[in-house]
């Protein structure tokens, strides 16, 4: 089951960090939603996959996060908030379980 959490976790962090800003008026309100998400999922990577693992991951959503800028340039703010997500989700299913 918690193999399918964290993909769930970054993935609803992601959209909704990005829903968050519009919506509020307030850009970096988005940031405390992926900084508690992020926590949360490396809580989890942590205790599945280990230390090494779960600091890999953050970073693959961290970056995630920043490459999602350069590339709403690219494909648009919404196309490229899925393409990461999806990306992040992907990496978390295949490197955050447990071995």
């Amino acid at each position: 089951m918690s193999s399918l959490l964290t993909p769930l976790i970054t993935s609803a962090a992601l959209i909704g960090g990005f829903k968050t800003a519009p919506a509020t008026g307030d850009r970096p309100l988005g940031g405390p939603v992926l900084a508690a998400a992020g926590g949360a999922a490396y809580s989890i990577w942590q205790r599945e996959a280990g230390t090494g693992t779960a600091a890999a991951l953050t970073g693959v959503y961290l970056a995630a996060f920043g490459l999602s800028h350069p590339l709403a340039r690219e494909i648009g703010a919404w196309p490229s908030v899925y393409t990461v997500r999806a990306a992040t989700a992907a990496a978390s299913l295949v490197f955050g379980r447990r071995r």
